[in-house]
């Protein structure tokens, strides 16, 4: 990047992150979630609106330029592990077991109906759909299926904040469940991508293979991180709170805890999200019922005011509604 494209980037950040704060204030006054009017916002800022209404202020803010956009989008994308991470802490291991059959059956159908939507829509109208619909009928209607099934968790994760109900019962079982429909749906796409594109069949067979020999290690790895989190987390929490500075040095290794698991999850084909969502599930169970973290409030209000307003902006920057209507 050069001067000018770090200026601009810098005006980027600035006015997402002022367009969010005004459409948010507005949807709280109207008693609805605040990141609704961050979605809006970003649509405000993107194509649809100022790209239509005034495209030369549009293209002067956000060009088309890969390093510049590649940059903008890194950043993004670290705050929204931070995002899931500090909802991975809110969330109490005790309330998932209570509450397993509930989240089993939520999960579940949470999963099934999209999924038969999806396959039923490509099945019934598949000229709509273009030629792939025709040529991979039933491939193409899992592959639409698992589209819809897959969860937006962090826009989930972020309305249950909004409410209070992130730390509820009710909230924990549907983060839960929307984990799981995640998980399903990624391994899916995994399998659909790997499995259904023409090639030989056994070069099929064989990434067939790697994606369930991946689906296993995820398994385990998940199993090891919260095992680590409530055998050894507060042992270490306490070590690091006793001899090193506080709360500088734990926010600072809980980040490469949180990034490492990032990249294993990445790496097995499920998204980064989930590694830093199951870290923050981990390290929460460090605290004894009522004991606070200023490390954990530090990286809340951080993620919350900063790094998750400008991901929803984002996702309504990327909504070119006025292309299709």
């Amino acid at each position: 990047m050069d001067h000018y494209e770090l200026v601009l980037l810098f005006i980027q950040f600035g006015v997402m992150l002022l367009t969010a704060l005004i459409c948010g204030q507005i949807m709280r006054s109207l008693k609805q979630p605040t990141v609704l009017g961050e979605l809006l916002g970003g649509i405000l800022l993107g194509p649809t609106i100022l790209g239509t209404l005034a495209p030369t202020y549009f293209n002067w803010l956000f060009p088309v330029d890969k390093s510049l956009n590649l940059a903008r989008d890194s950043i993004i994308n670290v705050g929204m592990l931070f995002f899931l991470f500090v909802a991975g802490l809110e969330v109490k291991l005790t309330h998932m077991r209570k509450r397993g059959k509930q989240v089993a059956y939520t999960s579940f159908l949470g999963w099934l109906f999209p999924m038969l939507l999806g396959i039923g829509a490509v099945v019934v109208f598949p000229r709509v759909w273009g030629p792939e619909a025709l040529q991979h009928g039933r491939a193409f209607g899992i592959f639409i299926g698992t589209a819809l099934s897959i969860s937006a968790l962090p826009v989930i994760a972020r309305i249950l904040m909004d409410l209070g109900l992130i730390q509820k019962e009710i909230g924990i079982v549907i983060m839960t469940a929307a984990t799981l429909n995640d998980v399903i749906g990624w391994t899916l796409f995994a399998i659909i991508l790997n499995v259904f594109i023409p090639g030989e069949l056994a070069e099929a067979g064989t990434r067939g293979q790697q994606v369930w020999a991946n689906m296993g290690l995820l398994v385990v790895f998940s199993t090891g991180v919260l095992l680590a989190g409530r055998w050894i987390g507060r042992p270490v929490y306490l070590w690091v709170k006793a001899h090193l500075s506080w709360p500088t040095s734990f926010i600072a290794l809980t980040t490469v805890v949180m990034l490492g698991a990032a990249a294993v999850t990445e790496f097995l084909g499920i998204h980064a999200v989930f590694g830093a969502y199951l870290v923050g599930i981990a390290l929460g169970q460090t605290l004894e019922p009522g004991e606070e973290n200023e490390a954990h409030d530090i990286v809340h209000q951080f993620a919350v005011s900063f790094f998750a307003p400008l991901y929803f902006v984002s996702i309504g920057l990327r909504a070119n509604f006025a292309a299709y209507f």
